[in-house]
């Protein structure tokens, strides 16, 4: 199969590689929509080390059942994988269970691919109506979905009459804002510093996007959703949410630095962090977006999965003002 493999430091290959493997309750899927995720952008730097080279990355993934008795069903896919028996598992938080994988990360190849194994309990039909387009976008905006609902369950107040601020314009964020709009929040910003997203996020995306130096400060602001996780973002949310107010923090920019913890120990701020999503926020994710709850989700831009790695380097230049790249493979 064709597959876009990261091989190094700022280095993909697009190239062939053998068909994967479906194991014991598993099935192959025919890719045909896949996202750029912020974490394989920071493969692709060399700045994690849970995914050395050389690895097919890729976990936003959609397409088609092609083996089993549900061969030609139409899937979004989970790309976690976990046990179904340890105690987070079996309390619905399958995202905090310690034998967790991740396609994209060993032992499980990624979705730059033509073909993807997965076990079938990972997949959410995916109806007719719905382009794979959109489907692909279900794992991004899943994370932002289960951070605001997090958020909703600490916050003082309902999220309908909470002054909202989301730091970063990618799909996380933009997933994030969305995903509080859906939820009854009526006020919130999204705050984005590269001029062609912003832009991009006022005129087509429906929501409102500043520079972070017109940061709103015409009422307090009860949340924050870093969905970039960097220094700068962490001393932002810092010393803008109000007394008593929360973070989430689901950005993996940076690993250390930023947070003020006096301020937030003696302003007992609640400070939060998210990973991912759970089985139950992935598929009412899913639900929203089949039902249109989630807006048109026409700002992904589409590319070939062959030039995957010049859409990579466009991303690390800020030359893209799309929130989210999907790529193609050549089967689709």
């Amino acid at each position: 199969m064709k597959s876009l493999v990261y091989t190094g430091k700022q280095r993909l290959e697009y190239i062939d590689m053998p068909d994967p493997l479906a194991a014991d309750g598993e099935v192959l899927i025919q890719v045909a929509s896949v996202g750029i995720c912020g974490s394989d952008m920071h493969a692709y730097l060399g700045h994690d080390e849970r995914r050395p080279a050389p690895l097919i990355l890729g976990h936003e993934a959609a397409g088609t059942v092609v083996s089993g008795p549900n061969a030609g069903r139409r899937v979004t896919i989970n790309p976690l994988v976990t046990c179904r028996i340890c105690p987070a598992c079996r309390t619905g938080r399958e995202n905090l269970c310690p034998e967790r994988q991740i396609i994209s990360m060993p032992p499980r190849e990624g979705a730059f691919a033509d073909l993807l194994a997965m076990p079938e309990r990972s997949l959410v039909t995916v109806p007719d109506h719905v382009s794979f387009e959109h489907a692909a976008l279900t794992e991004p905006i899943a994370c932002g979905w289960h951070a605001v609902s997090i958020a909703e369950n600490a916050l003082d107040k309902p999220l309908s009459e909470s002054n909202i601020v989301i730091l970063g314009g990618g799909a996380i964020g933009v997933g994030a804002a969305l995903s509080a709009k859906c939820m009854g929040a009526s006020s919130f910003t999204v705050v984005e510093a590269n001029d062609l997203r912003r832009n991009y996020i006022n005129r087509r995306v429906g929501l409102t996007a500043v520079p972070p130096a017109e940061m709103p400060d015409d009422r307090p602001i009860d949340l924050v959703v870093d969905a970039v996780g960097i220094v700068a973002t962490r001393q932002t949310a810092s010393q803008c949410v109000r007394p008593g107010g929360v973070i989430v923090h689901i950005g993996l920019g940076q690993a250390e630095g930023g947070l003020d913890i006096r301020r937030m120990t003696l302003q007992e701020i609640t400070f939060i962090g998210t990973y991912t999503y759970t089985m139950k926020d992935f598929r009412e994710t899913a639900k929203a977006i089949f039902a249109g709850a989630l807006g048109l989700l026409d700002w992904a831009e589409e590319r070939p999965l062959e030039a995957g790695s010049q859409a990579f380097s466009d991303l690390f230049e800020g030359k893209v003002g799309t929130p989210k790249i999907i790529l193609k493979p050549s089967q689709s």
